[in-house]
């Protein structure tokens, strides 16, 4: 059975919308993070910010409203809403690094029981480089992590320990999947919902430490 991965993502997406609350500063990290501007509730008023210099990000624009010159971090082409703002990198990672991010939504790799975060890169692979990953798991208020719960391979993405290189330790606050939504805390991984026709026992089995309950 092929496995439709863009429904995926778009319903990690809108589950990760619920994280943003009305006046919150945000930042979308690179790939799946993205899609959540498309979902954000015309009832709350977000500003959404950039690492290279925008602040007020607004869905991703139809072919009428494209502007290649209109760029986020990821370089994709997006839109702005009213009164939205230019600035240097220089400006935007001030504002990442003096703790004016609300809320910081990436993808990972890999998320360990403790909060250690690995998100940037595989050994052997080409890459670019961190990017701004290591300044917004440090310097946002709150980190929330979005993936599939486990890898191409069926293995699990929630780990004992990170075997990838780390963006970050005891970075992350919430971890939200496909199927689950589980907080990180002092006291071990809580479950806090589970996404779909999943028990207590499916969601454990493919998450490697040992889950809390806490719905």
């Amino acid at each position: 059975m092929s496995i439709n991965r863009k429904a995926i993502r778009e319903k990690i997406a809108k589950r990760a919308e619920k994280e943003i609350y009305d006046g919150a500063y945000v930042n979308l990290g690179i790939g799946m993070p993205t899609m959540v501007a498309n979902y954000i509730s015309e009832n709350k008023q977000v500003i959404l910010q950039s690492e290279n210099g925008l602040l007020g990000i607004g869905p991703f624009p139809t072919e009428e409203e494209l502007d290649p010159d209109l760029i986020n971090a990821g370089k994709e082409t997006v839109t702005t809403v009213d009164g939205a703002s230019y600035f240097s990198s220089a400006e935007s990672f001030a504002m990442i690094r003096g703790g004016h991010i609300d809320v910081a939504i990436l993808g990972a790799m890999e998320v360990a029981e403790n909060g250690d975060l690995a998100n940037w890169m595989i050994p052997g692979k080409m890459i670019k480089g961190m990017g701004g990953a290591m300044d917004l798991v440090h310097g946002a208020k709150k980190v929330v992590i979005i993936m599939e719960h486990v890898n191409r391979h069926g293995e699990p993405k929630i780990v004992d320990k990170c075997s990838l290189p780390l963006t970050g330790k005891r970075v992350v606050d919430r971890i939200i999947t496909d199927r689950a939504v589980i907080d990180v805390t002092d006291e071990g991984l809580i479950l806090k919902e589970i996404i779909g026709e999943y028990s207590f026992e499916e969601i454990q089995s493919s998450t490697e430490p040992t889950l809390k309950k806490g719905y």
